[in-house]
């Protein structure tokens, strides 16, 4: 470790938000199965804002008012929704400079609870090299915040942030001292020779087999097809490049 270099930590679930809330660091909220993968996708076709919603009273509320909303609750789309949460739900040409209001078992809650950070971000392996790229510009602390299931440790969510943390690290301009981190980044080099194998462990992909709402696994772990970053702007996301240059 130098002393130009900065930190990098792995909060595993949002249940813990707290004992590492750092509100100068950027966070990066990470629900690979399936927010934040929607969410970028969601950009990816052209998606004007999205607006996060905690509650399913809040998104009804929406509805009620013309917006188009995406809703579920452990994985099943809402009745008054007009979709679930799948990222390919996201590619219909129809959501082309439009608002969204979403909400979600985990991911949503998850971005509202970073709001008071320098800036809090929306990642994936669909983007991960661009958030590679963008951090090291900032040259700030870094956390990545995990959606988790309903505050419980998950094994996808743990992935990703190995993965990125990895990357980080190789660059030279961070360190850790984050057990989380290290253990994280463990568990990524693990499961990194065949991911698909490895995720066939996590809770979650179950639920999704469950439902039949797991056409999505491989997508949802595919790298670098964009390089949009969400980024949340007061209490919606937009792209990163639409904010002022912080």
């Amino acid at each position: 470790m130098t002393t130009c270099q900065r930190k990098i930590e792995v909060c595993f679930t949002p249940a813990i938000y707290n004992e590492f809330r750092n509100d100068e660091a950027i966070v990066i909220i990470v629900d690979i199965l399936r927010a934040t993968s929607a969410i970028i996708t969601a950009f990816m076709h052209g998606a004007k804002k999205i607006i996060p919603v905690a509650t399913l009273e809040e998104a009804k509320e929406y509805k009620d008012k013309g917006y188009i909303v995406a809703a579920e609750r452990d994985g099943i789309k809402r009745d008054f929704a007009d979709f679930g949460n799948s990222p390919f739900n996201f590619q219909q040409d129809f959501i082309r400079d439009k608002e969204i209001v979403y909400s979600t078992t985990n991911g949503t809650q998850c971005i509202m609870l970073a709001h008071d950070s320098y800036r809090v971000l929306i990642g994936g392996y669909l983007n991960i090299d661009a958030l590679v790229n963008y951090i090291t510009k900032k040259h700030r602390d870094v956390l990545i915040l995990c959606a988790a299931w309903k505050n419980k440790f998950n094994l996808e969510d743990t992935l990703f942030a190995g993965a990125l943390t990895e990357k980080l690290l190789h660059t030279g301009d961070y360190y850790t001292i984050c057990d989380s981190a290290h253990a994280s980044v463990d568990l990524w080099n693990m499961a990194r020779p065949n991911i698909m194998q490895y995720i066939e462990k996590a809770a979650q992909r179950h639920r999704l087999r469950k439902n039949n709402l797991d056409d999505v696994i491989e997508y949802c772990h595919t790298m670098n097809l964009t390089d949009i970053i969400p980024s949340l702007k007061k209490n919606y996301l937009v792209k990163l490049s639409e904010l002022d240059n912080k």
